[in-house]
Order: structure tokens, then sequence, then C-alpha cells
């Protein structure tokens, strides 16, 4: 006779709770620091970037404020400036602080940079791959117009070296994502603006004798006319707000959601139709 180990549904209950509890405070934050005139353009009020970039900022230890300062959105995708992923390196605990070494007749073709340190742990010295500036001709970095690679060489060879450092021997740092000024030399790798924008009509049209009765209507009622504006069944809306970042509970009919949440879709109301009439099509 065999006897079957299974979680407690009292467990799981409040594994649910705190994993909630964890999201809704994620929420929160990314709200708050979405309506911070202080954070990068492409974080204020996108409520969904910024929780991801807190996300990120779990994962690696650090502040959030600090990672949302030093990420750059580059054809749509978010990028570590080179000089916070040194930091992060030198803050690892694993290496001693980077070095780099330069060799070649500065301005020639084989002038080169290698990244290099020593491990704490053993001593055991580390080497990244050798970055010349013959190699970035030959990539193409330094091709495109205003490229830093024809004003600040040395600064940039330093700086690809060390992304490529990272890359081999703290992957849990770079988090597969590049830096902001490879993702600039490398350009857009797909075009992620829709080729059409869908007309969205306004959350709520107030006109002057209906002001009275506007004024006392409930979010859920005012959610409600735009969904019927835009010709949108709730599911859809629920489903798209859950894929951008807000926690929806798509089960629930709208008229039973916690008003936080019914504010917070029609904060960005816009962005959730295009969302929807995009993948319509």
């Amino acid at each position: 006779m065999t006897t079957e180990l299974s979680t407690p549904p009292e467990v799981i209950d409040i594994q649910i709770q705190r994993e909630n509890a964890a999201f809704e405070m994620l929420q929160r934050q990314a709200k708050m620091f979405s309506s911070s005139s202080l954070v990068p353009k492409d974080f204020q009020g996108n409520i969904a970037n910024c929780a991801i970039g807190i996300n990120i900022a779990k994962r690696l230890g650090a502040d959030p404020f600090m990672v949302l300062q030093n990420i750059d959105i580059i054809h749509g995708r978010p990028s570590f400036r080179a000089t916070f992923l040194i930091a992060m390196v030198n803050a690892a605990g694993r290496f001693e602080p980077l070095q780099f070494r330069m060799e070649g007749d500065e301005g020639k073709p084989s002038r080169s940079c290698v990244a290099w340190t020593k491990s704490k742990p053993d001593g055991t010295p580390l080497e990244g791959p050798k970055i010349t500036l013959e190699m970035a001709k030959a990539e193409g970095w330094s091709a495109k117009n205003g490229s830093k690679w024809l004003t600040m060489p040395e600064l940039m060879l330093r700086y690809r070296a060390a992304a490529f450092f990272a890359r081999l021997y703290a992957p849990d740092i770079t988090l597969g994502m590049m830096t902001a000024e490879e993702a600039a030399d490398i350009g857009s790798v797909r075009d992620v603006t829709p080729a059409i924008i869908p007309t969205v009509k306004p959350l709520f049209e107030i006109k002057e004798h209906d002001l009275a009765r506007l004024q006392n209507r409930t979010p859920w009622e005012k959610l409600k006319d735009a969904m019927e504006a835009n010709g949108l069944h709730w599911d859809q809306v629920a489903e798209a707000a859950t894929e951008g970042g807000l926690f929806v509970d798509g089960d629930i009919n709208l008229i039973d959601q916690d008003e936080d949440v019914v504010l917070e879709i029609m904060s960005v109301w816009p962005q959730l139709v295009a969302s929807v009439k995009g993948g319509a099509k």
C-alpha cells in the first residue's frame, strides 16, 4: 500500500494569498513610480513598464528606483546602461573590481580592450572577449549616423568589453538583456509598432446636459459605457489588462471587481483598447 503525499488545501490557500498580496503590492509600487516625474519618460504613466522594472530590481537585489533610472527602452526592448552593468558586476561580491586592458595604438583598427578581473573565492583570473575597433567596423557598430564609436571609441571599447564579460561570467546579472549601447548599435531587431493604430473612443463622453448625471455615475458604470462604446466585452478587457500587468480576476464579473482595479483599467484604457483590437486583426 502506497501513501500519496499531497499539499494540504489550507497550505495552497495560504500560498495563493501570499502570491496575490505580493502582486497587489507590486501594482501599488508600480502605480506610485509611474506617477512620478523623476523616473524616465518610458516609465511615466506606464504601470506595466514600472512593474516589470521593479520585478527586475527584485531579481537583482537592487533598489527599484536605481534600476528604473538605468533602463532604456530601445527599439521596444529594455536595455541596461553599461555603467549600471559595470556597477552591478563590481557589487556582486564574486569578483574584484572590473579592470580594462588596452592594447594597440589609439584610433587604429587594432586598438583593443579586454575586461578582466579575478574571482574573489580563489583569485582565478577571468578575462572577457577582446573587443577591437576593427570588430566595431566589421559588425557595423561604427557605421551608423551619430555613432559614439566615432566620437569616443576609447569609452565604447570599455563599455562593450564589460558587456561581453558580464554576459559570460554573470548572466544572472544581465538577465539576457543587452546594454543600451549594444541595442543602439545593433538597431531594430523587429518592428514592434502596429501597422494600424485603432481608433479609441473616449472612456466616457461628457455632454453639458448630462453633466449632473455623469458626476453621480460609479467607476463600474463608466467603464461599462466605455466597453459598449468600443464594442468590447468584459472578458476581452480583463484578459488584456492581465497581459498588461494588472491583477484582474477574469472569472469575476465587472460589477464585483474592486474599485482600485476598475480605476487602474480606466487609467490605461487607450492602451487596453489598442491591445484588444490589435490582437484581433
